[in-house]
């Protein structure tokens, strides 16, 4: 094997450093990689190895033509959000046919994967906990194909069956993109009243002040969703990496809480560590993943999102690609999910099971960024990962940091911060005060 092509959505920065340490690997191997991209532009330090820029609408068919005009032997997707891995899995088809073998989860498993009702369903059949919902038909509310007057008195009947506080996510989003609270059943008529084509018959004349003023009007398209029951607990996701036969479960990365009100993904502390009694509960939820991952052949990386409530793991997603918190994992596991893919698409041996934490690892945002000196001076007094840009859909949102400590090491790390707050603001106020408190648990 000469040549390993990587396929990719958002800026490679996000992968720092597991991806640099992965190609570095390769090439003491003799192996060249190559990253396929259509993120934002990527320099040697971010990615040391070939690399070859596509417009946003390039198309599975383009991306398969390009890697395999490069020449690679094989391929390994590691793009995100869902739409991104849902392009990635129909490339893979054109790959494999091409006799480029590429580590992807087939299509047909990444198409029912990446729609959050088909999800729930096959969650469900393998016995993991979801939260109680029903779907919401963009096309049947709107009036399009097939008449059923009755359609929307049947989803206020769900809502009343499930009852409220409910929420409302795009069957096909992610990120925590297009999320909307539903707290009472004038709530729900506003939101399925958005669905409804201005001027149609059906269109109510106004939408009554109160519900409008807890819930904003929706555009007439609308899309189709799912409507579930709000779940209060604490957020988590889980990387699975592997193939059929043999999956890596890493740590439970803990990223913060769930609740009646949509949060942004990253806006608060994001950690991965000892937590005795809900790594004891999620021990038989793991290997119910993992054969779940085998039942639909999975191959590469899959992320989980769930609730832990009430000493039990409640299932909200699973991401068939790279998770946001890949790096949080990788760091408090000293294992790199980057080098696990490489090495099953050169069709090394693959170890499965739990991969077991080693200490901490925390992720914050760092607001407007750091300045050279301060991020000097936090190296020297604790292990920084990674410290670099956070750029969502073109949006930036300041640094984003993260940083290992062993277990033990609790209060030297704290009293280093707190110098490093007392001396420069930096970590912020609220972000520190977070800190102390995981850590003087």
């Amino acid at each position: 094997m000469r040549k390993i092509a990587f396929l990719r959505s958002v800026h490679i920065r996000r992968a720092d450093p597991y991806i640099q340490q992965a190609v570095r690997a390769l090439a003491a191997d003799g192996i060249e990689a190559g990253l396929f991209h259509t993120g934002a532009a990527v320099g040697d330090e971010d990615f040391p190895g070939y690399r070859e820029r596509f417009d946003r609408g390039v198309t599975p068919r383009e991306l398969a033509a390009a890697v395999a005009t490069w020449g690679a032997d094989a391929a390994v997707s590691i793009s995100l959000p869902c739409e991104n891995a849902l392009r990635d899995a129909a490339a893979k088809a054109f790959l494999d046919a091409s006799g480029i073998p590429t580590v992807m989860t087939p299509l047909a498993a990444t198409m029912r994967l990446v729609d959050k009702w088909e999800t729930k369903q096959l969650c469900r059949q393998a016995g993991l906990s979801v939260p109680e919902g029903f779907r919401v038909d963009s096309d049947l509310l709107a009036g399009r194909g097939l008449p059923v007057p009755g359609y929307r008195d049947a989803l206020r009947v769900e809502a009343e069956r499930i009852g409220y506080p409910l929420m409302s996510k795009p069957v096909w989003d992610s990120t925590s993109m297009g999320i909307r609270p539903l707290r009472s059943p004038a709530d729900l008529d506003a939101y399925l009243d958005g669905y409804l084509a201005p001027g149609s018959e059906a269109a109510p004349a106004a939408v009554p002040a109160a519900a409008s003023a807890a819930v904003p009007a929706v555009a007439s398209a609308a899309v189709s969703a799912v409507v579930e029951q709000v779940v209060e607990g604490d957020l988590c996701s889980v990387d699975i990496v592997g193939r059929p036969g043999s999956y890596q479960v890493l740590p439970l990365c803990w990223t913060g809480r769930a609740g009646a009100e949509p949060v942004f993904t990253f806006a608060d502390l994001r950690w991965c560590g000892p937590r005795a009694e809900a790594d004891a509960a999620f021990a038989e939820v793991a290997d119910t993943l993992a054969a779940f991952c085998g039942s639909l052949g999975v191959h590469g990386s899959v992320n989980v999102d769930m609730i832990y409530t009430g000493g039990r793991f409640v299932v909200l997603e699973v991401n068939p690609r790279i998770g946001g918190a890949t790096t949080l994992s990788c760091a408090a596991s000293g294992t790199n999910t980057f080098t696990s893919l490489a090495r099953l698409a050169r069709g090394l041996p693959f170890t499965g099971g739990p991969a077991q934490r080693t200490g901490w690892a925390i992720e914050f945002l760092a607001g407007d960024g750091i300045p050279p000196a301060v991020a000097d001076e936090l190296r020297r007094r604790v292990r920084v990962v990674t410290a670099h840009e956070l750029v969502i859909d073109g949006a930036s949102h300041g640094d984003i940091v993260v940083i290992t400590l062993a277990e033990g090491e609790e209060d030297r790390t704290v009293k280093s911060l707190t110098q490093l707050h007392e001396a420069t603001g930096f970590p912020a106020t609220g972000v520190m005060a977070k800190i102390s408190s995981l850590l003087n648990r």
